[in-house]
């Protein structure tokens, strides 16, 4: 299984930039997130889970493999909407994921490229396909390409953590932005602590 990479230079990095952090990272160790590094791939599983429990995506994910073998824009543009929509999903994801395989089959967006251009062209090209928001490419940006400083601000769950750990009954965009830039430029690690004291860590 594919993880999300990172180690002693990202940790030191946000020990010594923020202590309530740091002693947040010591509790919790190192934490084991899975990847998906084919975009393509990453892109319809965040489709099919957006809004539903992830037993639920597990399960429709599974139809779909089941299904369709290999995630390819090839395969998922050839097939038929209902045979989409049967794996689980509603008529309106069913829509989207087929739109998402004509976009790349057709070449209107070339995932390919993305690795080479900046974090905010990757999100407004992804986020130009139906059923594609911000914190849905901000996700891909993470768990697919392992983008090194992304911190969600439209994550309700990584607000959730800021405020336990610095013990704010409230988080204005002003100082969410003040604590992004402290953990840069390795934000998306100290993102994936923060998930973690958003639960309970």
């Amino acid at each position: 299984m594919p993880i999300f990479r990172y180690g002693n230079t990202e940790l030191d990095h946000l020990k010594r930039k923020d202590k309530r952090l740091g002693a947040a990272m010591e509790r919790i160790g190192i934490i084991e997130c899975e990847i998906i590094p084919d975009l393509f791939t990453a892109l319809i599983n965040n489709i099919v889970g957006q809004q539903i429990s992830n037993a639920a995506s597990a399960t429709v994910w599974n139809r779909m493999k089941d299904r369709f073998g290999e995630i390819t824009p090839e395969r998922l543009n050839s097939t038929t909407l209902d045979e989409v929509q049967q794996c689980g999903l509603s008529f309106r994801k069913a829509g989207y994921i087929k739109e998402a395989g004509r976009a790349v089959a057709e070449g209107k967006i070339d995932l390919s490229a993305l690795p080479d251009l900046p974090d905010a062209e990757v999100i407004g090209q992804l986020s130009s396909l139906r059923g594609v928001g911000e914190w849905t490419a901000e996700m891909l940006l993470i768990f697919s390409m392992e983008r090194p400083d992304v911190v969600s601000k439209g994550d309700l769950a990584i607000r959730r953590g800021m405020m336990t750990l610095y013990g704010r009954k409230t988080l204005d965009n002003d100082a969410f932005g003040r604590y992004a830039r402290r953990y840069s430029p390795f934000g998306s690690v100290a993102s994936l602590y923060l998930w973690e004291i958003a639960v309970g860590r």
